[in-house]
């Protein structure tokens, strides 16, 4: 798929683990390891704003495109 999520590279620049950032935007440790692990095949807008907030981020930072 083309559009990688780089969310594990955010999450370690911050130094949050997945149980924190599971509870500051209220998923699961599931939905949030599929996100992580790259098998996700699509992101609510909400989603991604909860996780930008508790990352202190950009949807750009996150999310890339590769061709």
């Amino acid at each position: 798929m083309p559009i990688i999520a780089n969310l594990d590279v955010m999450m370690a620049k911050r130094k949050m683990s997945l149980n924190e950032l599971s509870e500051k935007v209220n998923l699961t440790l599931a939905n949030l390891s599929i996100l992580k692990t790259g098998k996700a095949k699509a992101i609510r807008f909400s989603t991604l704003e909860a996780i930008c907030k508790a990352l202190d981020c950009q949807p750009g930072d996150i999310l890339e495109f590769i061709e």
